[in-house]
């Protein structure tokens, strides 16, 4: 997880949080939290990095439409990644 920018680490966590993670609604939920739009050329080349990173699985849902779901791996990084955030910010929250 620490070789991911911040963009790939929300996009793995927007994709663990929906119930049918396909590309737009992925696109429309981070436009929503950047309050900007969030262009073909910046999500998709992320989203094939995190699939060959082992962290997101990549399945066709017709022939315009990819599903994404996170991986074993890709749900232990988050879990990884939420402990080590915890050790810092859990006072205070």
């Amino acid at each position: 997880m620490y070789d991911l920018t911040g963009f790939q680490r929300d996009l793995l966590y927007v994709t663990a949080g929906l119930d049918e993670p396909h590309g737009l609604a992925l696109k429309e939920e981070l436009e929503d939290y950047y309050e900007k739009e969030i262009h073909h050329g910046r999500l998709y080349p992320n989203l094939d990095e995190l699939v060959d990173k082992g962290l997101l699985e990549k399945e066709q849902a017709d022939r315009r439409t990819n599903m994404y779901s996170v991986t074993r791996r890709g749900t232990r990084e988050i879990e990884a990644r939420r402990d080590w955030e915890d050790q810092y910010v859990s006072d205070i929250l």
